[in-house]
């Protein structure tokens, strides 16, 4: 995906501002299986992706949780560190060989100082970052297994070709067996 289409999916700026942006990142590639975040260390740059696709996770007893599952057009962050400059809980494993644009905190700090349009893009990231979230958050505690795997397939199919049931089911917040029971099951139905 295009850095310019990525960016403007976030919010549409004069070309002027986006030339500006655009300016200050630089694109990198990493191999699949690549973490482009640790838990316990402070990342403040912000990653848009290209190409690929990426996970969030954190151990819990002994197991990998995926909480967030980010393609072409989303934006890598640790928000904790982006924020507030701390260890983020989060790693982050690429899942396929990916090209990333990589865009620092600080030439993205000076940019909100000089140019506003580019100050009301970093708002509007920053409101949609938190509406993923509180729309995830609300999908877990209020939906079943079986209806978060539905509006999985019906908004990304093509995760279940490109990422590991495993995975697919720790972000669904079930097992790989209650995964495979739902597959099954809808498989039946006419």
């Amino acid at each position: 995906m295009d850095i310019r289409e990525i960016i403007n999916k976030i919010y549409l700026m004069p070309e002027a501002s986006t030339d500006k942006l655009v300016e200050r990142l630089s694109r990198v590639d990493y191999p699949k299986g690549y973490h482009i975040l640790e838990a316990g260390k402070t990342e403040t740059n912000i990653f848009f992706i290209g190409k690929g696709i990426v996970r969030a996770y954190i151990p819990v007893d002994g197991k990998e949780v995926t909480f967030w599952i980010g393609k072409e057009g989303s934006t890598i962050v640790s928000l904790k560190s982006y924020v507030n400059n701390q260890q983020g809980y989060e790693s982050m494993e690429l899942m396929e060989d990916s090209e990333l644009y990589l865009l620092k905190r600080k030439d993205l700090y000076g940019l909100f100082e000089e140019d506003i349009h580019i100050a009301n893009w970093g708002r509007k990231f920053a409101e949609s970052e938190f509406l993923q979230t509180e729309e995830r958050l609300i999908s877990l505690l209020f939906t079943t297994a079986s209806e978060r795997y539905m509006k999985l397939i019906q908004d990304n199919p093509e995760l279940l070709q490109r990422m590991p049931l495993e995975c697919l089911a720790s972000y669904l917040g079930i097992t790989p067996v209650s995964l495979s029971r739902i597959r099954a099951k809808l498989k039946r139905m006419p």
